[in-house]
């Protein structure tokens, strides 16, 4: 911990005075600006690539003949692909670079996600969904490293909340592609459309410059000490963290990769039988929601830590999911699921924030990518089990699973420690 952290530098407990703040905010560099856009723009676009297969399941379900339990588990097959993208996303973008690893996983989602479009068969659509799973990992291991370490401690909250907060946006982006496309032109169209953040890497190789901190660091080593992992204090608090991690994933995927599907798919089959059109529609309200909530996380982590907040989202999700379940009206879902949203993964924006400070520099990048995906591919049997459960009870019962998920994580995020103010090395 000592390696990561020094707590010499923090301000008023991590708070900075009124004045200060403002101040500190005119001060924002070029640099710092230019890699939040790359990785809130990676992950935006990431986000409509991932979201553009659960916003088309039901027809992907009717083309294929696959049942809902096979359906969650190609969604499964892409978490655990998330898993192995992190990890060696990470060692890459320890190895040459944040910037490029980011380019890299970029190129990688964006182009499997295309590639969907030809699949003819449930192993050629698995094959597909499990390389962009590759790069999906991979995206938030090197965005999340490149902020962090390019943005000054009393802002990295703020700075990692608003990254977090463009995936709602791309999953808005997804929605109304597929609200666009898929009448006219059908669903193979739809992921050709998931080729467009490949465009985003020329900008990235042109504009935006590697964190001072990785350049230092990689002049003085020539390799990445993983054994560090491995050691006392960091290894404890990083099982503890990877833990926290999964749980609270398990609860994510398992419920946002069949809520459009809930939605849409016929009461006989467990779903609210909504139109396309209401489906768009409440979606996008829940994408409100979720951007609210990814992005006023990192403002109460730079003001209150990251713990507190952390628990608060995740208890307060465990209790609202069980409500959305059993909802039956039209209103009722419109109403509880913003707020659903909201908590149920404004606390992703805390997890970047965490990783980061937890981990020492000289593995910082293949640290979070292994924490943070490795809790992904754990969670990966969520969405299998949601479509498990559903065959018998219906999908908003099978919800109830997501909640237990959320209220385990928000225990477990009591045990880690609080790093709000500490500088990175």
């Amino acid at each position: 911990m000592r390696n990561a952290l020094n707590p010499a530098h923090a301000t008023a407990g991590g708070r900075l005075q009124p004045k200060r703040a403002l101040e500190s905010l005119r001060q924002i560099t070029p640099a710092e600006w230019k890699s939040l856009f790359a990785g809130a723009l990676g992950w935006m676009l990431d986000a409509m690539d991932v979201m553009l297969y659960s916003l088309i399941l039901a027809y992907l379900i009717r083309e294929f003949g696959m049942s809902t339990t096979t359906a969650g588990l190609l969604n499964s097959l892409t978490l655990v692909a998330s898993a192995i993208g992190g990890l060696l996303f990470g060692l890459i973008a320890d190895r040459i670079g944040r910037a490029r690893s980011l380019m890299a996983a970029i190129l990688v989602y964006s182009l499997a996600s295309a590639a969907c479009g030809f699949s003819h068969s449930v192993p050629q659509l698995a094959v597909f969904r499990f390389l962009l799973g590759l790069g999906m990992g991979g995206e938030w291991t090197a965005a999340a490293a490149l902020i962090a370490e390019t943005w000054r401690a009393e802002h990295r909250g703020k700075a990692l909340g608003l990254m977090q907060s463009a995936y709602a946006i791309g999953e808005a982006i997804a929605a109304l592609v597929v609200a666009v496309v898929l009448p006219h032109f059908g669903w193979r169209a739809v992921f050709f459309v998931g080729v467009l953040p490949a465009l985003l890497v020329f900008w990235i190789q042109s504009s935006v410059p590697e964190p001072v901190l990785w350049s230092t660091r990689s002049v003085k080593t020539t390799r990445t000490p993983l054994k560090v992992l491995l050691s006392g204090g960091v290894l404890k608090i990083g099982v503890l963290a990877t833990t926290m991690n999964a749980c609270s994933l398990f609860g994510y995927w398992g419920l946002f990769t069949w809520i459009p599907a809930y939605l849409s798919l016929p009461v006989a089959q467990g779903g609210r039988g909504l139109t396309l059109a209401k489906t768009t529609t409440f979606f996008l309200v829940l994408c409100a929601g979720k951007f609210v909530g990814y992005a006023s996380f990192g403002f109460f982590a730079d003001a209150f830590g990251r713990r507190k907040p952390y628990f608060t989202y995740l208890i307060v999700a465990a209790l609202l999911v069980p409500l959305y379940g059993i909802a039956r009206s039209e209103f009722w879902l419109l109403v509880l699921g913003p707020f659903v949203a909201f908590f149920g993964t404004g606390f992703f924006s805390g997890y970047a924030a965490i990783a980061s400070e937890i981990f020492p520099g000289e593995i910082r990048a293949a640290a979070m990518g292994f924490s943070y995906n490795v809790g992904r591919g754990l969670s990966a049997f969520a969405p299998f089990a949601v479509g498990a459960l559903a065959v018998k009870y219906g999908i908003g019962p099978a919800f109830f699973l997501q909640a237990g998920a959320f209220f385990i994580a928000a225990m477990l995020s009591l045990t880690l420690p609080e790093t709000r103010g500490c500088e990175l090395t």
